[in-house]
């Protein structure tokens, strides 16, 4: 072999080959297990609102704590604090999100977890919330509008409006 050939090990994560997926442990009734082994060994990363209006130096304290927790209990994860009251938990290997997921919903502060664009409400959340986030009904209002507003113009993100022809 040639003395400049990279290791398989030493790869970037995007260029290292799948591991290769047993679907003899997939629970057909649980999506979750599915996505649990096609994120096994690859980075993963998930947002952690924390309850109450906390100041970005509370956050920073509450989600220290919880980072603390799962350093003891033996799981590789970085924080970034991205908000006031919103933080990034980066894992190494996304196999265990949803372990850290279940630890972090039992937290009192912890308003909601977001992993792979499904929200899961903490025990901090507000009822409301809990109930807003597990049924998502503001994704069928905006359906609705849309529907009744035929003749009206529909908004996009372009900065000037379009002209009309008469």
């Amino acid at each position: 072999q040639k003395d400049d050939d990279i290791e398989e090990g030493d790869l970037p994560e995007h260029k290292r080959p799948p591991a290769p997926i047993d679907f003899s442990k997939i629970d057909p009734g649980k999506p979750e297990s599915i996505l649990k082994l096609t994120k096994k060994g690859k980075t993963l990363m998930m947002f952690v609102t924390v309850s109450g209006n906390p100041t970005e130096k509370e956050t920073e304290e509450i989600t220290s704590l919880w980072q603390g927790g799962l350093f003891n209990a033996n799981y590789d994860v970085q924080r970034f604090i991205v908000g006031s009251n919103r933080a990034i938990f980066m894992l190494r290997d996304g196999g265990y999100a949803w372990e850290i997921k279940d630890f972090l919903v039992n937290q009192e502060r912890c308003a909601d977890v977001t992993l792979e664009g499904q929200v899961y409400p903490g025990k901090g959340a507000d009822e409301n919330e809990k109930v807003k986030n597990k049924t998502k009904p503001e994704k069928a209002k905006k359906k609705k509008d849309a529907e009744k507003k035929p003749n009206s113009i529909k908004e996009d993100n372009r900065a000037t409006k379009q002209r009309e022809e008469l």
